[in-house]
């Protein structure tokens, strides 16, 4: 799984449209977008914005790990 899908499906389960995932992250619904359609891809100051609010280590939000912190790769 790569970032994409991680985004996805974490502001899937938290209820969330693009609009109110870039409210409550200071960002624009286009970034958002343009991430999970893989126009562009997460800053790093992006990423750690997504892991603290899901409360994910960057790593799950990257694809790199599992839910239970092993390593995918």
């Amino acid at each position: 799984m790569d970032y994409r899908n991680r985004i996805i499906e974490l502001r899937k389960e938290y209820n969330l449209s693009q609009a109110q995932l870039a409210d409550k992250l200071n960002m624009s619904q286009s970034a958002i977008a343009k991430w999970e359609t893989r126009r562009t891809e997460p800053t790093a100051t992006a990423i750690i914005a997504l892991s603290k609010f899901f409360n994910k280590s960057t790593d799950y939000i990257l694809g790199l790990e599992d839910e239970w912190g092993n390593k995918t790769y």
